[in-house]
């Protein structure tokens, strides 16, 4: 009997982790293009921290911890709330905000302004997989890959209410290698 539970639960688990994982990736990198020169901002520091030749071949130290060689590390993204109570201009975007004054806000359900996975017995379940997914896809994208719209006009940053709130024009990206063929195999 057990068995029988076990594949729709999983199903809806990896149906959900896909559906908002796409969703989300969609709303940071929609804003990452309207805004070229914070773009190029994470660009240029992903290059001088992880290098244009490979990741983390040698031992470093990050905010104090220290990784040894071979150890992949993960940027950490934050979802950007609109509570004008919480966020000074919410609806600005402004990914620096997590680097100085909101640093130690914590995304699993600690901090009670920032809920993106929610809290307690309730909480998400993939919240672990979603941070390492989203983590590594924003910091490999950029990275890895000169990203643009097809029109080079600014993008419909409109919404579509459903079971998660989605863009109301479908995001188009036109992607190339930045990088050696190389590090792409």
């Amino acid at each position: 009997m057990t068995t029988l539970y076990t594949l729709p639960i999983l199903q809806a688990l990896i149906l959900a982790a896909t559906d908002t994982t796409a969703v989300t990736l969609t709303w940071i990198i929609s804003p990452l293009l309207n805004h070229h020169d914070i773009l190029n901002k994470a660009r240029n520091e992903l290059d001088i921290q992880v290098g244009t030749k490979r990741q983390s071949m040698e031992e470093c130290t990050v905010s104090g911890y220290n990784f040894p060689s071979g150890t992949q590390l993960f940027i950490n993204v934050w979802k950007l709330q609109r509570d004008p109570h919480v966020w000074e201009e919410p609806c600005k975007f402004q990914p620096e905000r997590f680097l100085t004054r909101h640093k130690d806000t914590d995304v699993r359900g600690q901090n009670f302004e920032l809920l993106p996975f929610s809290s307690g017995r309730r909480m998400c379940p993939g919240v672990s997989f979603a941070l390492q997914v989203m983590q590594f896809t924003l910091a490999s994208l950029p990275h890895g890959f000169d990203i643009a719209t097809p029109s080079n006009e600014p993008l419909d940053m409109g919404e579509r209410l459903g079971l998660t709130v989605e863009k109301s024009t479908p995001l188009e990206v036109l992607v190339s290698p930045r990088l050696s063929a190389s590090l792409y195999g």
